[in-house]
């Protein structure tokens, strides 16, 4: 008989730093992702940080076997929990075919997880069509664990009637393997840029209701929240505090996510809150130790890269031991989608690097730069008669989502960078000297327009733009690294994320040198035609900003008052498309 063995997997080509502690586990620990938008095969570039998160959903898949297998020896319990967002961000969820339905043939490889309680993100509701796939395709597959508190579909009932229904369970209770008893509740934080027939309840609104009070009546040995929602400066402590008034000593283990970082706050002494980054990145792990009554617990908790270098450390494998059939059949098969969907279709050469935080803006390194000044106005002009009428073409910054890097430059690139399907409107007849200020307006806080300012961010926090936290979030590290000191305590570290978060002790599990970071303006702008200031131009801008910039727009003149009347489609060229258009035009 021969036996064939299952040939070990390519390692990565750089060498990839390891944890340098092993894992603390306690008697009941989690592990925690959220935010993975599609980032199945991991991050496959070789330009650091992205070696550090190279692992993919069929390693994590085997990770999860391992740890299983090390929580039965040790007699504790494992859990493992997601807190949203499955669609939009890489080609395994976006490069559908024609008809097809975001993250449709994605999820089927996340249902094969044995995840304990997953909850709904802001962009499970974009598309009605994204929200009614969930339900009728993927909440099945959990059993009843699949959440969403104040999150409601409207679909036909048996009579043929509209009803609106929750997309998961309101709430879960379940028993884990050693016996304890655990209520959890999946929470979306106060979304407003759902589709129609979806319905998000307010945090506030939500804990007064009567379900929820009869969720939280009994007693359990812990409670574990999990919701798409920032563990700080957000409405968990709402959440939190309800269940404290009821319960005073019982522990809670809350998992957000939603901001894309690191994060981690204790409310109080027998409670720990974990935000477990983004794009399978990171992969949180909570580990709760000593079990006391009316004492503190104390709680570990660490960020791991997401790579198979920290699997094999945390599990004591070697390479030719880690791999389990069940993670390899995960990655097989999302390999075979990747050429379903043609992902390695080729655009050009990228002659570089483009960031959108690593290199400042406006640069030949940026990203943005490259977005809004090169490929939107190339790619517009294409089969496009307004193409000899001078333009001003605007977007928000938040429209890339990803950093491109130098080498082939595929299908999956383009939709990882540049993700979103946005129509770009325009208006015409537009002097120059007032279409000029349009963009300096949208970003300025001067005083007069720190108010609408400070509208503007509200409004796109609650339709779903984390950019600003996110970006906040790197900044802060770079400045602690320090002007020069990052090179001085650098030694031979890489690039990647240096957490600094509310918890004792440290959370990251592998060491690096933070990211160098340039901030960057909410909204870009082309660079402005060369004509006169009465000259007649367009306006160009993507419709996602449409509200907005009409507002400023009307602030800038009184002699007419633009409405969505005014405002025509530019190009049947969506923003998604942009990218692609311009690689095959100018790298090749």
């Amino acid at each position: 008989m021969i036996m064939i063995l299952p040939a070990a997997r390519e390692y990565p080509q750089v060498p990839i730093t390891p944890p340098y502690r092993p894992l603390v586990w306690g008697d009941f620990n989690v592990i925690h992702t959220t935010d993975t938008h599609g980032w199945l095969l991991g991050h496959q570039k070789l330009t650091f940080p992205e070696p550090d998160y190279s692992g993919d959903l069929g390693d994590f898949a085997s990770f999860v076997t391992h740890m299983k297998e090390i929580a039965i020896e040790k007699d504790v319990d494992l859990l493992l929990v997601d807190s949203g967002d499955l669609h939009d961000g890489t080609g395994l969820s976006d490069g559908y075919p024609p008809g097809g339905v975001d993250a449709h043939e994605s999820n089927k490889f996340l249902e094969r997880l044995p995840y304990d309680v997953m909850t709904i993100g802001n962009h499970e509701l974009y598309i009605y069509a994204d929200t009614y796939d969930m339900y009728t395709n993927f909440v099945p597959h959990l059993d009843g664990r699949y959440l969403s508190s104040n999150v409601n579909i409207t679909v036909f009932n048996s009579d043929g009637e509209p009803e609106s229904v929750p997309v998961g369970n309101r709430y879960t209770k379940f028993t884990t393997r050693k016996g304890r008893r655990i209520t959890s509740l999946g929470v979306l934080y106060d979304f407003t840029g759902n589709d129609v027939n979806t319905t998000v309840q307010t945090v506030a609104d939500m804990v007064k209701e009567q379900w929820f009070a009869e969720a939280i009546a009994e007693e359990p040995d812990v409670f574990v929240l999990i919701g798409h929602m920032p563990v700080s400066y957000d409405n968990w402590p709402t959440v939190f505090n309800a269940v404290r008034a009821v319960h005073p000593l019982t522990p809670i283990l809350i998992f957000g996510g939603h901001t894309h970082i690191r994060d981690c706050q204790q409310y109080d002494g027998r409670s720990m809150a974990l935000e477990s980054g983004r794009y399978m990145e990171t992969i949180g792990a909570d580990l709760e130790a000593a079990e006391g009554n009316a004492n503190n617990i104390s709680f570990t908790r660490r960020y791991l890269d997401q790579n198979r270098v920290t699997y094999e450390y945390h599990t004591q494998m070697s390479n030719q031991t880690f791999d389990t059939a069940h993670g390899r059949s995960i990655t097989d098969g999302l390999q075979e989608l990747a050429v379903r969907f043609d992902l390695s279709y080729l655009y050009g050469t990228a002659p570089q690097d483009y960031t959108i935080n690593q290199n400042p803006y406006p640069s030949n390194g940026s990203l943005l730069s490259l977005f809004i000044a090169d490929a939107v106005p190339y790619a517009l002009s294409i089969n496009n008669t307004r193409n000899s009428i001078p333009a001003i073409f605007i977007t928000n910054s938040g429209s890339q989502r990803f950093n491109v890097f130098e080498g082939p430059f595929t299908k999956n690139d383009q939709l990882t960078a540049s993700p979103f399907t946005d129509s770009f409107l325009y208006i015409p007849n537009i002097t120059f000297s007032i279409a000029n200020q349009v963009l300096p307006a949208l970003n300025n806080a001067g005083a007069s327009e720190k108010r609408k300012r400070d509208e503007i961010e509200k409004e796109l926090w609650s339709r779903g733009v984390v950019d600003t936290r996110y970006r906040a979030w790197l900044e802060e590290m770079d400045r602690r690294a320090g002007i020069g000191r990052r090179e001085a305590t650098a030694g031979n570290l890489t690039l990647g994320y240096v957490t600094a978060d509310s918890c004792p002790g440290a959370g990251d599990d592998t060491l690096h040198m933070a990211l160098p970071y340039y901030s960057v303006p909410d909204f870009i702008g082309s660079n402005p035609p060369n004509v006169t200031d009465d000259t007649p131009i367009d306006l160009v801008f993507v419709d996602f900003i449409e509200a907005q910039l009409l507002g400023i727009l009307n602030g800038l003149q009184n002699a007419e008052n633009y409405t969505t009347a005014d405002v025509s489609l530019y190009s049947p060229t969506l923003s998604d498309a942009a990218l692609g258009l311009y690689a095959q035009a100018e790298w090749n």
